[in-house]
């Protein structure tokens, strides 16, 4: 493992994946931030995961998967009264996933009742969390509910004071506000309003093409970057089209590999993500167009080959198969 650790928080939930168009329904652990730290032990990274789970098979059944994969779970919190989130995912013939509601139709989930006063309770413990880490990250749907969303800020602001650097996927989830009862935020405005000021936290931002333009009326990583306070690396991808970005103030855009053995795309951004961590973690100084575009490169490989198999965790790379995979492609 590498000494430096990543903290990752947000929802771990079930994905229900319907394969169209046989309609048959299968459950995989999922969930942005769950997949983020997956991936990045499977990598060989130091991980810490921070979430709330239900006390039920599912939430066990995380437990079990943190431990296999040695992912840190030392700040978990465990609900009794909510259960684990489960979202319907429908997949197409050529892999692609959309989102169509929550299986378990409930008034709240377990992952809205991250705890902001557990923490609080205890500073000692928010420095053992925030120790040695370098990077700490996250999606925005915590931000959905009013209650996930102070315990986010909270440690937002602590990691910000720690001198360590806030990582942001847009992750933009539509149907996570519109589920909450306990947002305050009743217009679609509203949410994307509340996300766009959670984003100038970040040091490094991750959107999709979609999210730049739906946040920020374009998709060009620089007018984004100094759009916001921070002026934060910004990565934007777009499926199958070259990534573009500005990492250190080097603007680029970078190829990335494609295969016509597409099988889920549920979870690629998250491997993209751990990929890019990854190779930050262990680049040296390294900022030159040529190295950035190669870390790119790789993050994107680790999307591919995520997408070669289903659900989110199980396809995940480990770091051979990234560098055989890149081998077998000429890279």
């Amino acid at each position: 493992m590498i000494s430096s650790k990543v903290i990752c928080i947000g929802e771990a939930l079930v994905d229900q994946i319907i394969n169209s168009p046989d309609g048959v329904c299968k459950n995989y652990l999922g969930g942005a931030p769950a997949n983020v730290a997956c991936a990045l032990s499977k990598l060989g990274i130091d991980t810490e995961f921070v979430g709330c789970l239900g006390d039920d098979d599912f939430g066990k059944e995380f437990i079990d998967l943190f431990r296999e994969l040695e992912v840190n779970i030392r700040y978990i919190q465990i609900d009794k009264n909510y259960s684990t989130r489960i979202i319907k995912v429908c997949i197409d013939n050529d892999g692609d996933r959309s989102f169509s509601g929550f299986a378990n139709s409930q008034k709240y989930f377990a992952d809205e009742m991250l705890d902001r006063k557990v923490f609080e309770s205890n500073k000692m413990s928010l420095h053992n969390l925030f120790k040695d880490a370098k990077y700490f990250v996250m999606g925005t749907n915590l931000l959905a509910s009013d209650k996930s969303s102070e315990a986010l800020l909270l440690l937002v602001d602590y990691a910000s004071k720690s001198d360590v650097s806030i990582v942001i996927d847009a992750n933009w989830r539509e149907i996570f506000w519109i589920n909450s009862k306990k947002s305050s935020q009743p217009q679609r405005t509203d949410y994307i309003n509340k996300i766009k000021e959670f984003l100038s936290n970040g040091n490094i931002i991750k959107l999709s093409n979609e999210e730049a333009i739906l946040f920020f009326g374009n998709d060009n990583p620089l007018l984004i970057s100094q759009s916001l306070s921070k002026k934060p690396d910004v990565i934007i991808t777009n499926g199958e089209k070259p990534i573009s970005w500005i990492i250190n103030g080097i603007q680029h855009t970078t190829k990335v590999l494609k295969s016509s053995s597409i099988v889920d795309t549920t979870g690629a951004g998250d491997s993209f993500l751990a990929g890019l961590i990854y190779r930050f973690l262990n680049r040296e100084v390294d900022y030159d167009k040529e190295s950035l575009n190669k870390h790119i490169q790789f993050a994107s490989t680790c999307g591919l080959i995520s997408c070669l198999g289903q659900g989110a965790i199980e396809p995940q790379p480990n770091i051979k198969e990234v560098q055989d995979f890149l081998k077998s492609y000429g890279s």
